[in-house]
């Protein structure tokens, strides 16, 4: 059967051959009766769209690049689908690069991302260092981010510090005073912002309090249900263990829970734990957490990017704040020596 072309579909749809291509792209600006019409024409006709005639045709790609330090945790992979679906609905494929260690995130700013040509860039929680920066800037096409803020850039992003705050002043409020913390790693090599801000909050409100921060009560998970696992268990193998726990994702929360019924502590009879995200378990598992909006991120920034891509130089870059929010559930109380003392 010989190859049907776009003019073919045009002229059976009485449309120009432009209308059949933005039709088919989904890149909006025709009537959704127009649109239904091409698509069952090129259905009948057998017509399939070459994505390199449809760059030559709009002189742009047709893909954007997501770059992203983990595909095994929830809140990237959140973060990414709901971004994808957006950018799909809008006809730009992905292109996931995954910069898991030191040496791919070099060979990527420094070469891979150089070799593809992209209508623009998605970036989830990565700090920058000076020359990525230039080398994403020097690609010429809008650049997005979540999680961090360049100048020129459009990001979108929450007050860690200010969250994880919330989570240790309801702790303090419960009346517990030895709270320890299970956070990310600080030498980790993807330099993500997350880690290092909710350790800041954390200790800046034991210190408001009155309270010191005990290195011993400080030990670093991998935001994983097994680093949540190992973190407490080194947590109760020391001298005085806390009376409550914050964790800065609920993966490792779950983690910790798993520990403390292994080991016959009670929740929150014994112990108090809040974690970070509301990850979709979270209420399964009854805890308490600090919630993020994940997924209307995701949805927001890749909107920003689409909206750059289709209007370029029409849209300043936008530094957008997210709120959180405590959930208040069944895993924190006050502390059990209270209840002794003052019995209801």
């Amino acid at each position: 059967m010989p190859e049907v072309s776009i003019e073919e579909v045009a002229r059976a749809a009485g449309v120009s051959s432009a209308t059949v291509s933005r039709a088919l792209r989904g890149r909006g600006g025709i009537s959704p009766a127009t649109t239904e019409r091409v698509r069952q024409v090129a259905e009948q006709l057998g017509y399939a769209a070459s994505p390199l005639a449809s760059a030559l045709a709009s002189g742009r790609a047709g893909s954007v690049a997501v770059v992203l330090p983990y595909l095994d945790r929830w809140y990237f992979a959140s973060v990414l689908n709901a971004a994808e679906q957006v950018l799909r609905e809008a006809g730009l494929d992905v292109l996931l690069f995954h910069v898991g260690d030191t040496g791919l995130r070099h060979d990527y700013f420094s070469f891979g991302m150089l070799r593809k040509r992209v209508d623009g860039v998605l970036l989830l929680n990565l700090t920058l260092s000076e020359k990525e920066t230039d080398a994403l800037r020097g690609l010429g096409v809008p650049v997005c981010m979540v999680g961090y803020e360049v100048d020129g850039f459009h990001s979108v992003h929450i007050d860690d510090a200010a969250g994880a705050s919330t989570a240790v002043q309801h702790l303090l409020n419960l009346g517990h005073e030895r709270i320890g913390i299970i956070s990310g790693d600080p030498s980790e090599p993807m330099a993500c912002t997350a880690p290092q801000d909710r350790r800041t909050g954390y200790r800046r409100t034991l210190e408001d309090a009155g309270i010191a921060p005990d290195p011993g009560l400080e030990v670093y998970g991998d935001f994983t249900v097994e680093g949540g696992e190992r973190a407490t268990s080194e947590l109760f193998g020391r001298p005085k263990p806390p009376t409550a726990i914050f964790a800065e994702s609920d993966e490792m929360a779950f983690g910790t829970l798993k520990i403390l019924g292994r080991i016959g502590m009670s929740v929150p009879t014994d112990i108090s734990v809040v974690g970070f995200d509301n990850h979709q378990m979270a209420a399964y598992f009854d805890l308490t957490t600090i919630a993020q909006p994940v997924f209307e991120q995701g949805r927001m920034i890749a909107r920003r990017l689409v909206d750059s891509i289709e209007r370029p130089g029409e849209i300043p870059p936008e530094k957008i704040r997210t709120d959180t929010s405590l959930i208040i559930r069944g895993s924190t109380a006050v502390p059990s020596e209270y209840r002794r003392q003052f019995p209801a």
